[in-house]
């Protein structure tokens, strides 16, 4: 598969804050980019849509990025699905949660385009 040409979902509470991942993406030239505003949104769409990578908020109200992430493990057929955390977290102890449950990776806010096509070609070789 073409790199640029791979599925990505945004999720984030924040509107501003998908706008600017979606911008930052759109700049590294991927062109197919879809949102939700939560995971329950995610999870309604990632049951009808082939996506090749999830980019999740942590902090989401009602459902945080680390729920998201169990759950799409927990759902045959994405166990090994790309899920790149986004977070302004700074404690290890939720990174490490993170990497135990399964995340492909992380990034840290704030970061630029190329840090994040960085992240997303590190996810995608962990497949």
């Amino acid at each position: 598969m073409d790199f640029l040409k791979m599925k990505i979902l945004i999720v984030d509470d924040a509107r501003v804050a998908r706008q600017i991942v979606k911008n930052m993406l759109e700049e590294s030239g991927f062109t197919d980019i879809i949102e939700a505003e939560n995971g329950d949104k995610a999870l309604e769409l990632l049951s009808k849509e082939k996506v090749d990578c999830v980019l999740s908020d942590w902090n989401m109200p009602k459902m945080n990025g680390l729920e998201l992430l169990r759950k799409i493990r927990a759902t045959p057929g994405m166990t090994a699905l790309p899920f790149i955390m986004v977070t302004a977290e700074r404690m290890e102890e939720n990174i490490v949660q993170a990497v135990q449950e399964g995340v492909s990776g992380y990034i840290k806010k704030p970061f630029g385009g190329k840090e994040l096509q960085t992240k997303i070609r590190q996810a995608l070789r962990q497949e």
